[in-house]
Formats: structure tokens, sequence, C-alpha cells
């Protein structure tokens, strides 16, 4: 978009999900309340795992930076959507739209990458069991943790970057429910291809090339299951992969259908944006606490109630 008579832009307005008047109470308040529970939820999976020495492995070392980052996700969008349901709520200033964009890559970004670090943990815990522990040591964990963390810095930094090294002025309308790219280089005086060639390559490659990762990590942990000769243990084994796995999806699927589009809109955007902000942040806690047994025992353990039948 070329724009004529530009001046400095000093706010961007979030339009928000469209909704009829009638709504706006009832829609506050179901994401106010989606919000604290996930800040409850994902508070409480680190509580447990602080307080459970049982739990303090790497997979539960790795979840616990699951839940870090999905309270710091949902912290960077919703509280901004809750206060677009208020007169005058969907403003935000030029710099504070650079920041959420900044922090929502970051935090994304470093999750993606943590889920392929997760996916390698359980393939070396099932595939590898009597290497496990020398390999997944403390040292290990903390640099995977810290490449997770570095990488999706790096990785946003180039993309606000570029976002922000065009001129806006014209119009101050986002189309979303938060500030990310494509909506926001709509608004762009200037030409754009260049970012979305970009954003498309890059988003693009690291979360197709962690998403293979993570599918070849559980080809080979589907197999090593199959040869487990105890029915309990193979259960036990789909039961914890099962729940990575759901999470991995409810996460990737809606980011594809957002940045593999380069230079489009969908009505559906902002739906989808609601799911992966919002409500996958809620289901992650929810998924690996009624999923894991050993979560599930420690949490009965922390409200002072013991679990029936004896421990598997």
């Amino acid at each position: 978009m070329e724009c004529g008579n530009r001046s400095q832009l000093t706010h961007f307005i979030l339009v928000g999900l469209p909704y009829p008047p009638e709504l706006r109470v009832p829609l506050f308040l179901f994401f106010l309340l989606i919000y604290l529970l996930t800040l409850c939820g994902n508070l409480l999976i680190l509580l447990v795992v602080a307080r459970e020495r049982r739990l303090h492995k790497p997979m539960y070392w790795f979840l616990c930076h699951l839940s870090f980052l999905d309270m710091t996700v949902s912290s960077v969008v919703v509280p901004k959507v809750v206060a677009g349901f208020l007169p005058g709520g969907g403003a935000i200033s030029f710099q504070g739209c650079v920041a959420q964009l900044f922090f929502f890559h970051f935090l994304g970004c470093a999750e993606c990458f943590l889920y392929t670090v997760m996916a390698y943990d359980r393939f070396l815990a099932i595939c590898k069991p009597l290497h496990y522990s020398v390999v997944m040591n403390h040292r290990a964990c903390l640099y995977l943790a810290a490449v997770t963390w570095l990488g999706g810095s790096l990785h946003s930094t180039i993309q606000t970057t570029l976002t922000f090294r065009l001129p806006y002025g014209q119009g101050n309308r986002v189309g979303h429910i938060f500030c990310d790219i494509p909506a926001v280089l709509k608004l762009a005086c200037g030409d754009t291809a260049l970012n979305e060639l970009v954003t498309f390559v890059d988003i693009g490659f690291l979360a197709f090339t962690c998403f293979l990762l993570i599918l070849m990590s559980y080809v080979y942990i589907v197999s090593a299951i199959l040869r487990i000769r105890s029915a309990e243990g193979r259960r036990r084994a789909f039961s914890t992969c099962l729940a990575h796995v759901t999470v991995v999806v409810t996460y990737y699927v809606p980011g594809f259908f957002i940045y593999l589009r380069p230079g489009s809109w969908h009505p559906l955007d902002g739906v989808v944006a609601v799911f992966y902000t919002t409500v996958t942040p809620l289901l992650n806690p929810l998924i690996y606490a009624l999923r894991n047994k050993e979560m599930k025992d420690a949490l009965m353990r922390l409200g002072g109630r013991k679990m029936p039948g004896p421990g598997l």
C-alpha cells in the first residue's frame, strides 16, 4: 500500500472479533475467565512439579517451561482481547504494538522449539532407555532449554525488525485480535512482498522442520512401544505420548493456517487466532494433568488425598 501525506502514527486500533452488542458482557466475562483459568492451571503445574521430588525429571522440567510459555503467551494477547470489549479498549500504542508482536513471536517460536525438544526427550526415554540418564543429564536439559529461548528471541528480532522497518501512517485499524505480522503488514506504506516471503519461508521452514522432527520421533516411539511386552507398559507409554501429540496438533495446525498463506486473509483468521492464543494455553495443563498418571497422583497428594488402588 502506498500512502500519501503520511503523518507519524502514534497508535493502532485492534478491531478484534465481530460480535453482536448484546454479547459484549458475556464475551468479556468468558475471555476473562479463560485467562484466569489458564494462569491458575499452568501455575498449578509449576507448583506441583516444584513440590514433588518424584517429578524432578527432564520431562517435567520441559513441561514447566511449556507452562511458563503458555502463561506468558496468553498474557501477551488475552488482556488486550478482554480490554477490547470495553469502550476504547481496542487502542494500543505504536510501541505497544511493536512489543506485542515481538513477544508473541518470541514466545511462540520458543514453544515451537520446545515441542521438538520434548519429542526428543520422549524418544530417548522410550527408544534408548539405557542411555537416557546419560544423554539427558542436568547440563543437557539446561542447554536445550536455553536454545529454545535463544532461538525464539533471534527469530522474533528478525521478524519484528523487518515488519516495522516499513513506514506506517495512513490506516491504523488492525483487522485482528492482536498485533500480528499479516494484519500489521496490511497497514504498511510500501511494498510488503519481501516481508511476506520472509514470513512464509522463515515461519514455514521452522514450523515444518520442527513438525517433521517431532513426527520422526514419534514414528520411532510408536515402533518401540509396540515391542513392549507388558500391556500395562504399552498403555502408560501411549498415554504419555498421546498427551504430547494432542498438544502438538492443537499448536501447529492453527499456525499453519495463519502463516502459510502470505498476503491473504480469511474470515476464520480471528477465530483460529483465538484458539491458539487463548484456548490452547488452557488445554495444555488439562491434557497433561488428565493423561499423565504421575501428574494426577501428584495433584491428589497436593490436595491431601490419596489415589485409590496401588501405585502404578
